[in-house]
């Protein structure tokens, strides 16, 4: 009789936590949703509700009967509380911005999503810091940070670990990770991240062995940091410039993917020596640059990327430092195995390729494999545990970029292009597209997919899907 109800106990428990979707990516971030959603859907197919939004990249959270996103109003940066069985938004909060922070120009101030414990939902806004409310809109604390030294904003969005919040606050200079207690938003460890430059991944908790280590990919390596005190573990290098995409596990391995221009070993930038550089285009001999005196091309592109604090002038160690992100900068992706310490590249590497290497959409795992999805629609699979590619680059049949990170129920890896185009794909040895729904509006946020149920953001609604 006690079995019994401690296993009733179990799977109701199991059942109410797989009914969320409490941050970033999901439950344990892992993309994957509960229940078996609509392969086919549109504005005019499966369409159970649709809400106006106002604009923002956040993805959608969902508790119970609330689902919680961010946007800006008129304006001003909001977080809203949506009634998940009709999509009516129920409360509307202000954030306390004096001035909203600079964006990428597909970007927007409301990109890093909530996450939520069931009793506080907690945002990240770069032009502002941390906020938390009660499910009834009732601000519980709020928590200041610096704006991100970079003009593409903030992306990485806060999560939870134990009592803590944590966020990842990575820009050109003065990067660090911060942990504040969830109860009250006073800060519990702050730990400074002096090699790291701009980054928008988002923190991952990986879970193993009893142990918790909070993992970021970062500008040239991944770390790993101990949740309760926000010591360092870890690094492995051979990452990326900028990191984009977080990280996902399974099979007891942890998977990282990093992308940026520059790190393929056939499109390397070569960064002339700083002695030669100066000769040919200081042209006001002043030993500094400004963005006038930089050459037209790749170099031009990036002088906001060389000129770290932003004051319009780059010089000597700013130069040298940025040639340096270049020598070392790779575009990889990993499989790494626990109980690291130290510099774990050559230790702790399970498997790792050069190729079919997703630009900002997280990898997803998904039943004993790993997913990518880069630009134009090209699906990469790999076995997880050997990382033997079952295939790489195959067409799904959707062109454009992909920002949102990928998802997966039942068997099923679902796609999102910019343009809207929800690639539904599965298959064993290919990618056997299901189908290609048409959103008819930009997607750049991430889907949730909860009880059946697929919750899609676009440029102005939500729209939950459903049989």
């Amino acid at each position: 009789m006690r079995i019994s109800l401690l296993l009733a106990i179990t799977i109701l428990t199991t059942s109410a936590h797989a009914a969320n979707w409490p941050q970033f990516r999901g439950t344990d971030a892992s993309g994957t949703g509960a229940g078996k959603p609509p392969l086919q859907f549109s504005p005019k197919t499966n369409l159970v509700w649709s809400a106006d939004l106002p604009a923002g990249h956040s993805s959608p959270v969902i508790w119970d009967k609330r689902i919680f996103l961010t946007g800006v109003d008129a304006g001003k940066l909001v977080t809203l509380a949506l009634d998940r069985a009709s999509g009516k938004v129920l409360w509307k909060k202000t954030a306390p911005a004096e001035k909203l922070e600079a964006a990428h120009r597909i970007s927007n101030p409301a990109a890093p999503t909530a996450c939520t414990d069931g009793e506080r939902v907690i945002v990240y806004f770069g032009s502002y810091g941390l906020l938390a409310y009660d499910f009834t809109g009732k601000e519980l604390w709020r928590h200041p940070l610096p704006q991100p030294i970079v003009e593409f904003g903030a992306g990485s969005s806060p999560i939870l670990v134990g009592d803590f919040v944590i966020q990842l606050c990575d820009s050109d200079m003065d990067s660090f990770l911060v942990a504040v207690d969830k109860r009250t938003g006073k800060e519990a460890w702050k730990t400074a991240r002096p090699s790291h430059r701009r980054g928008f991944s988002t923190p991952f908790v990986w879970r193993h062995d009893g142990i918790e280590e909070i993992i970021v990919n970062g500008s040239l390596k991944v770390s790993s940091y101990d949740p309760k005190d926000g010591s360092l573990r870890w690094t492995c290098r051979g990452m990326a410039r900028v990191a984009n995409a977080s990280p996902t596990a399974g099979d007891g391995l942890l998977f990282v993917a990093s992308w940026n221009i520059g790190g393929d070993a056939s499109d390397r930038l070569t960064v002339p020596p700083h002695a030669e550089f100066l000769a040919q285009h200081d042209k006001n001999k002043d030993g500094s640059f400004t963005k006038d005196e930089f050459p037209a091309g790749p170099f031009k592109d990036r002088f906001t990327q060389f000129d770290l604090d932003k004051n319009g002038l780059v010089n000597k160690a700013e130069y040298e430092g940025m040639a340096d992100q270049f020598v070392q900068a790779e575009n990889a992706i990993f499989a790494i195995k626990p109980g690291g310490r130290g510099d774990i590249t050559s230790t702790h590497v399970v498997w790792k390729h050069n190729r079919g290497l997703p630009y900002v959409a997280s990898p997803i795992y998904h039943q004993g494999r790993v997913y990518t999805v880069r630009s134009g629609g090209m699906a990469t699979c790999c076995d997880a545990k050997t990382g033997e590619v079952i295939y790489r680059d195959e067409r799904l049949g959707a062109l454009g970029d992909y920002y949102a990170s990928l998802a997966a129920a039942e068997g099923n890896v679902f796609a999102i292009s910019q343009k809207g185009t929800v690639t539904v794909f599965s298959g064993s040895s290919a990618p056997e597209v299901m189908a290609r729904n048409e959103m008819g509006e930009t997607v750049m946020s991430t889907p949730a997919i909860v009880d059946g149920r697929i919750y899609v953001r676009t440029e102005k609604h939500l729209m939950c899907f459903g049989k």
